[in-house]
């Protein structure tokens, strides 16, 4: 049996454009895509923290460093640039590699600048908000 198990995402980045006229996809820094594990045309989910919306898409290769986390198309429509985002992607796994499965998560801040150190998620009954 396989299952499908969470691969890796950037936690809590900002969006930096929407562009509605382009035909789909979000293009993401490509720093930050090598940082999560995500490759060109990979499925993606983003999930929008501001406005609670859920979509599926594919990555593009953004410009290296800039930051960029660009909403294309339709998906234009439920992102908007300041919008706070988590871009996730998932993984068919056999049975055999379950034990000490470890997804990658990228935490960024405000500009989507790597937050370096940062690996772990902290369940939310764990989280304490200072």
């Amino acid at each position: 049996m396989r299952r499908i198990l969470f691969k890796s995402k950037i936690h809590r980045a900002t969006v930096t454009q929407a562009d509605l006229d382009y035909e789909g996809s979000v293009t993401i820094d490509t720093h930050l895509m090598q940082a999560a594990d995500i490759l060109p045309y990979e499925k993606v989910a983003v999930w929008n923290v501001t406005r609670g919306t859920r979509l599926e898409t594919y990555a593009l290769a953004g410009e290296a460093g800039s930051g960029v986390i660009c909403i294309n198309g339709a998906a234009a429509h439920l992102n908007q640039p300041g919008d706070v985002v988590i871009l996730a992607t998932f993984a068919e796994v056999e049975a055999s590699e379950l034990a000490g499965w470890e997804p990658t998560v990228v935490f960024v801040d405000a500009q989507n600048r790597l937050i370096p150190g940062r690996t772990q998620e902290v369940p939310g009954p764990a989280r304490r908000i200072a």
